[in-house]
């Protein structure tokens, strides 16, 4: 079964970082950008960002690179609840190279796994990336 397949491991330091991530008091949006070390087969960090919009965090992805996401989002409901969801975006862009694709798709539910998220998104084209994207894949979890 494809979906089993685990191509490569989480590193130590970034389960420990996103452990912490998961657990963190500010209220802003945050997001760790995770991408993979092809030659080591790892998972590992790439980036990390406090206070940063979805429109900011898009102009920092790769163009043709697959990139994972964990992004902490400061959620106001319609009826003036707040919530932080944590969510994973795999962001898979059109044009990258197959072996790339292949070696993230394999090793996305390891990260999953990992970093115990249950709001898992994809995209393949990094312009989606919008507010409006994300609540609407959030209304799915109500």
């Amino acid at each position: 079964m494809s979906s089993a397949l685990v191509v490569c491991e989480v590193d130590d330091t970034l389960t420990a970082k996103l452990k912490k991530f998961r657990f963190r008091k500010e209220t802003n949006n945050a997001a760790i950008i995770i991408k993979i070390d092809m030659r080591k087969q790892l998972v590992i960090l790439e980036e990390e960002y406090e206070d940063i919009s979805l429109d900011d965090l898009r102009e920092e992805l790769p163009e043709r690179q697959p990139r994972f996401i964990v992004y902490s989002y400061k959620h106001v409901h319609d009826d003036g609840r707040v919530s932080y969801p944590l969510c994973l975006i795999f962001s898979s862009p059109l044009g990258c190279k197959p072996e790339q694709q292949m070696m993230y798709a394999g090793s996305k539910l390891r990260l999953v796994q990992t970093a115990g998220l249950t709001k898992v998104f994809e995209t393949r084209n990094a312009d989606e990336l919008t507010e409006e994207w994300l609540k609407n894949h959030l209304a799915l979890f109500h």
